[in-house]
């Protein structure tokens, strides 16, 4: 089956910087998809060209059966004709409309008459729990409020396709998980088709049926959460991810080395390489006072302490093993008693199992980031 939203070679530039570059992405129906990735990747100015409000110089844009851009055709359908719903970082609310004008907005642009006259506001109104707000005006509303009702606004028309601009962004911790959750639970019951970016992975990975990871401009990784989680594509995916402890390893005869001079033991099957970059988990990496507590067949690295931050259940802890830094968490129930006081330099001792890391090749170049070459 054909995919319901297609997006061909598509390139954005701003002067000489190629921000989407030469892009390829298929939507299916009712598929919630995230872009993902770090500021000035291209995900923005992506959500942006599928929305009408930038026109790239090359490549097509297809909605079902309507082509709403094609530069080769000279097509570019503008924002207010692609039946798109947007829901902004900023709210975007008009200050001077009731929540019940600002989300009956799109219907009247639309002249959707029947809608307007057969309770769809309300409707959209009660599915974000707002429907007693609708005669407030948003300086009236908290946070909170404004993005559901900016959320109910984007649904409304019931458009073929909803885009998210980073729309959690400018709320607190615990509003954000409400709102997050919120999302989550309307895409399930409703089954809108949607393109949500963020720079956030744990956002991505909560509410993404697809992980599209970005880098400059293009598109680094395409799989479902899961897939991301488990088996990252590349070096760079699995830093952004959150994969945050990087070890080099040298091959010495037939084995390999860190920097700090532990000879390590990876049974399986690696490239004939003089080096390699290993990635693992915060959580893949255990913290001793000393050698007694590592299991067997762990690899153990004396190291020394950088930093200890208080999590509640954890501390979160950095340290350094010669030229590299290690972050994990500690069990506070195992280790806080001596956390608590633990000083700066104070020495430890950290131990991973070889079968958790994920392996990259690496060229000369330290700043080069290879490609996935093993897995457990």
């Amino acid at each position: 089956m054909a995919s319901k939203f297609r997006v061909s070679g598509l390139t954005k530039s701003y002067g000489p910087h190629v921000i989407v570059d030469n892009l390829e992405l298929d939507i299916d129906e009712g598929e919630f998809l995230v872009l993902l990735g770090p500021s000035g990747c291209g995900k923005t100015t992506t959500l942006r060209c599928l929305a009408g409000l930038e026109t790239p110089e090359v490549g097509s844009i297809t909605f079902t059966d309507q082509t709403v851009f094609d530069s080769s055709k000279r097509v570019n359908v503008p924002a207010y004709k692609r039946k798109i719903g947007m829901v902004f970082q900023s709210y975007a609310l008009w200050p001077n409309m009731t929540v019940r004008k600002n989300i009956a907005y799109p219907l009247r642009a639309r002249k959707m008459r029947d809608a307007l006259a057969g309770g769809r506001v309300e409707e959209a109104a009660d599915m974000v729990d707002c429907g007693h707000l609708l005669d407030r005006y948003p300086a009236q509303l908290s946070g909170g409020q404004q993005q559901r009702i900016a959320l109910a606004r984007g649904l409304v028309a019931r458009p073929d396709l909803v885009l998210f601009d980073e729309p959690l962004s400018n709320l607190d911790a615990r509003l954000r998980n409400q709102v997050r959750t919120e999302i989550h639970r309307l895409h399930e019951s409703l089954g809108f088709s949607a393109v949500f970016v963020t720079h956030d992975q744990s956002e991505a990975f909560a509410l993404g049926d697809k992980l599209a990871i970005m880098k400059a401009g293009k598109i680094e990784q395409l799989d479902t959460p899961q897939a991301v989680f488990d088996n990252p594509a590349s070096d760079y995916v699995a830093e952004f991810i959150g994969m945050s402890n990087r070890l080099e390893l040298h091959r010495v005869g037939t084995g390999w080395r860190t920097k700090a001079g532990v000879d390590v033991t990876i049974e399986r099957q690696l490239p004939d390489v003089p080096a390699i970059v290993m990635r693992l988990w915060p959580d893949d990496v255990q913290l001793h006072h000393d050698m007694t507590g590592v299991q067997p067949h762990a690899v153990a690295i004396s190291a020394h302490l950088l930093s200890s931050e208080f999590g509640g259940r954890y501390y979160d802890v950095t340290v350094a093993a010669g030229p590299e830094e290690f972050r994990l968490r500690a069990d506070a129930a195992l280790h806080g008693s001596w956390l608590r006081s633990a000083v700066e330099g104070a020495p430890v001792v950290i131990s991973f199992r070889p079968e958790d890391m994920r392996a990259y090749s690496m060229n000369d170049s330290e700043a080069e980031r290879g490609v996935l070459v093993g897995t457990p």
